[in-house]
């Protein structure tokens, strides 16, 4: 959707069209539903508490999306493979991370394209912090 703010021509974001921030909070927090019951991923997040882990996930997802950029103002350049080196994310990683993503998506009732181009992102974003064979 196309509309003139201030003599600019702005243009919908991702971010907006699927429902701001309320469905990636919604998102992030159906997935770590699942992660806190998963025997593999669980021990990749060290805090006793996923809501730090949820909350820095939610505002990446939101920003790269078109939102409030919120998340490089409190940590920087994502830097993705980076932050994610000290965990041994293998096959069994990713398949297990898609899983509980996977029943997250559904779970937010999106238009078909919508979920389709979130759904691409994801396992892509999947399938790039592979760091260790197997």
């Amino acid at each position: 959707m196309n509309d003139i703010r201030r003599g600019t021509l702005s243009e919908e974001t991702f971010f907006d069209t699927v429902g701001g921030e309320p469905t990636f909070r919604r998102l992030v927090h159906l997935f770590y539903q699942g992660v806190a019951e998963d025997e593999l991923l669980r021990p990749m997040y060290p805090e006793g508490d996923l809501g730090p882990a949820e909350e820095r996930l939610a505002l990446f997802l939101m920003q790269y999306w078109g939102g409030p950029r919120t998340y490089s103002e409190e940590r920087g350049h994502p830097r993705l493979r980076m932050r994610h080196v000290p965990f041994r994310v293998d096959r069994a990683a990713h398949d297990a991370w898609l899983k509980h993503m996977r029943t997250a998506v559904d779970g937010l009732d999106l238009p078909a394209e919508a979920e389709q181009q979130l759904w691409d992102y994801l396992t892509y974003a999947a399938a790039s912090m592979i760091n260790t064979a197997g």
